[in-house]
């Protein structure tokens, strides 16, 4: 069985049928920029793109970076526009594409779901924490295998800022931090959620999970097994079709 998945974020917004019997990509994604401003007529124009680049015609899957309830309606826009706030994004998208069926969800509950049913979480019982590292720091929390949403750690206070300014692989970015000196905050930010929620098992997602033999080593002091995400920055693509697909 197929489903279309699209995976929006603050730098990109990607997609492509997704083999829900084998939680991988069906076809190569495709991906545009998301605009800037990230307005939701301008990110719905970039759904459209991507979905249609594939000349799909099904239900169709989608992750937004923020609070979602009810598989539509959005409370919070960190990294994209503020007038996304209380937008009912399923409706919204829905239109755009000409009137298919649309299911939208929190960007790392979806890549925490593809990794605990394909990657790296399967048969992990326990407390169980993904944390997707890119333009912010999105979050997914298990308990025994069983999602509690929209936890939105990427927000708790670090050194009196949100974690994802000090943290995020874009903040890296826009540091020039080294590797190390990036691995140090992202130990000091695993150190203050671990004292939160006490995990078994963290799992290191986005784009910096293709790359986890340049930083993973350098952190320290961390009781929980830290291992990177397997679906790597497929995850959210993979999350939000599954998501569609019990819609």
């Amino acid at each position: 069985m197929q489903i279309f998945g699209v995976d929006i974020g603050g730098s990109g917004i990607k997609g492509a049928p997704v083999d829900l019997d084998r939680g991988d990509l069906a076809q190569e994604r495709f991906k545009v920029l998301t605009p800037h401003p990230a307005t939701p007529d301008g990110v719905a124009d970039g759904v459209r793109q991507v979905v249609e680049h594939h000349g799909w015609t099904g239900p169709v899957g989608l992750t937004f970076p923020g609070v979602v309830t009810d598989g539509s309606h959005i409370r919070t826009a960190a990294n994209v526009d503020k007038s996304w706030i209380d937008t009912d994004a399923r409706a919204l998208f829905s239109e755009r594409l000409g009137g298919l069926p649309v299911t939208v969800v929190n960007d790392a509950d979806a890549a925490g779901v593809a990794e605990m049913n394909f990657g790296a979480g399967r048969g992990r019982r326990g407390t169980v924490i993904l944390l997707t590292f890119g333009t912010g720091i999105g979050s997914a929390l298990f308990v025994d295998g069983v999602l509690v949403p929209n936890t939105e750690l990427g927000h708790v206070e670090l050194h009196g800022h949100d974690a994802e300014k000090r943290a995020s692989s874009k903040a890296k970015e826009d540091e020039d931090l080294t590797w190390e000196h990036w691995a140090h905050r992202v130990q000091k930010y695993l150190a203050h959620v671990e004292m939160l929620f006490s995990p078994e098992l963290f799992i290191v997602g986005g784009g910096v999970s293709r790359k986890s033999e340049k930083f993973l080593h350098y952190i320290e002091g961390i009781q929980a097994e830290i291992v990177p995400a397997q679906l790597q920055n497929n995850a959210g693509i993979v999350g939000a079709a599954m998501r569609a697909a019990k819609a």
